[in-house]
Parts: structure tokens; sequence; C-alpha cells
């Protein structure tokens, strides 16, 4: 029963996943389809995060379900972009969910791009609902709550404060600083930055578009992506990891609202997504290796056998965490 049901909600999935990209191909299909794949896929990610975390899953994707659909049919705009929002925090919340512990560096990648896959196609639902939404109010909002709900699921998931140590500390400490950091830069250049300084950063990055076609995204290259790969690599052998990969949900749900700007085409999306991978993969690397140097896995050989034993038991991808 539970491969079929499985089966089914991998189905409805992908045809979610078919009817909001349709949008974006030179099929000429009814306005509804991408809607109602935005639809499906808010209720789906919603079964499946409570299914996952060890909740309620029919009374989770009913509710998301019953939402979205009263969101859609009232055409009032403040419903149709909380829809998406909740998308957008779900996608990224799911995304991490859906990773299972990763030994080695190849593993941590595989598990980083299918965390990424998931987030994409919330990306796809989220436009879908073609809400009316400020750009920089829905990514903080979807951030925020993205953050908000991992906490709650890292201290489940995590053993709880008492859980997390000296190690996990540092980890939660260092991912909030520099997440405020980063945010808290971005922000204060933007708005109070001095004209000069300002306008030679627009100029590097017009260079950067023009040369290569997008420019990576700050909150993807140093918080999201390392975070979650450091987080299923510390899951292989601690419970902490949890704790890290809350911010990998933060930096997801940042993916799933890039879709929202429409002077943005697709193509520059997808490349803006795939530099910031590869950069924040090439970070989480290097703070793994810290990481294992500090706490004894020193030399090839030693990591080597790290990793051949570090195996903690963990539920499969499609079975409860809890």
């Amino acid at each position: 029963m539970k491969g079929f049901l499985d089966t089914v909600w991998l189905l409805l999935v992908a045809l979610g996943a078919l009817a909001v990209i349709s949008d974006w191909t030179p099929l000429d299909l009814p306005g509804w389809v991408p809607t109602s794949g935005a639809v499906t896929i808010t209720t789906v990610y919603a079964y499946g995060l409570a299914y996952r975390v060890g909740g309620r899953p029919v009374i989770s994707g009913g509710l998301a379900l019953l939402l979205s659909v009263g969101s859609v049919l009232s055409d009032t705009p403040v419903l149709v972009a909380g829809a998406a929002v909740i998308t957008a925090v779900l996608a990224g919340l799911l995304a991490v969910m859906s990773t299972t512990p990763a030994a080695g560096f190849l593993a941590v990648i595989r598990e980083c791009t299918i965390a990424t896959l998931v987030a994409v196609v919330g990306a796809f639902a989220v436009e879908a609902y073609q809400a009316e939404v400020s750009l920089e109010r829905v990514g903080y909002l979807a951030l925020g709550l993205s953050l908000l709900g991992g906490i709650v699921l890292g201290y489940r998931l995590g053993a709880g404060l008492h859980g997390l140590g000296t190690r996990g500390s540092i980890m939660v400490v260092s991912g909030i600083g520099l997440l405020l950091l980063t945010l808290a830069y971005t922000e204060a250049l933007s708005r109070w930055g001095p004209p000069g300084l300002t306008d030679g950063i627009d100029e590097v990055i017009a260079t950067i578009r023009t040369a290569v076609g997008a420019v990576p995204r700050p909150v993807e290259v140093l918080v999201g992506f390392p975070a979650l790969a450091w987080g299923v690599s510390t899951r292989a052998r601690r419970r902490q990891g949890w704790w890290v990969c809350v911010f990998g949900a933060a930096g997801l749900s940042v993916v799933a609202v890039s879709l929202l700007d429409a002077k943005v085409s697709l193509l520059e999306n997808g490349l803006s997504l795939l530099f910031s991978a590869v950069l924040g993969l090439l970070l989480g690397y290097i703070v793994i290796r810290a990481d294992q140097f500090f706490t004894g896995a020193r030399g090839r050989g030693a990591r080597r056998r790290e990793e051949a034993a570090a195996h903690r038991p963990e539920p499969g991808r499609m079975q409860p965490l809890l």
C-alpha cells in the first residue's frame, strides 16, 4: 500500500510540474492549466512535507488544497500572494527534508541536486499563481518563514537544544550570523551606499552578466548551498547536521521565488542558479574539509576511513523521519 501511495504522489508531482512548466513552452494551453498545476504542487508538497516529518499528511494536504483553490477562485491579490509565498516556503522545507545523509562529497552533490530540483519545481509553481507581489518583500517573507519552519524542524530532528552541544551551537550561530550579515550588507549597500561605490558594483554586475549571462545570488552562494552541503555531510555522522540544513531551506526558498522577477529571463535564472550552486558547493567543500581537519580526519587516508565509517542510520527518502 505504501509503495502505491508513493507512486501516486510522485505521479502527481510530475503532472503538476508539467502543468506549471507548460506556460514556458510554445504550447498554447488554457490559462487554467498552469494554475491547476500550481495548486497541485502546493497540495502534494504540503502532503509530502507533513508525511516526511511525521505530521498529518492528509489534513495538511487537504488544508493546502482548500486554501490554494480558494485563493485562486477568489482572485483576491493578497490571497493569491499568500498561496505563492506558502508554496515557496513548502518548496524550501521539502527540498531539505527530501535529502538523506551523505558521507562522501559526490553523495553531497547528489543530495544538493535533488533538493534543488524540488525547489525549482516549486519556483515554477510560485510563478504560475501570477501573484501581484513586491519582489523584495516576498523574498524576505519566504526566506524568513522558511528559516523559522526550518528551526522548528531542526529542533525536532536534531534532538532539541540539548542535542546541539558546542559543535552544533557554533554551526547555528555561524549560520545565523552569516545570513544576517549577507542580507544586511546587501540591503544597506543598495539603500545607503555611496553613489560611486554602488555605481561601480552595478558596472561589475553588468560586466559579469554580459560575459557569462547571469550573476550568482549571494544568499544561495554564501548560505544556502554551503549549509545544505555541510548539513547532509554532518548528518551522516551526527544529528546536529539537521541544524545546519535549516539554512539550506532558507537559501532554497530564494530559488523558489526567483521566477517572480519578470525582468529576468528563464535562461538567466537557470544560469544564475547553476553558478550559485557551483560556487556554493565549492564553499561547502571547503567548510566540510575544514570541519574534518579540526575534528581529526586529516589526510586522504584518514578521510576515506572516516567516510567509510560515517553511516548514521536515518529513514529512507520516501519514509517518515519521525
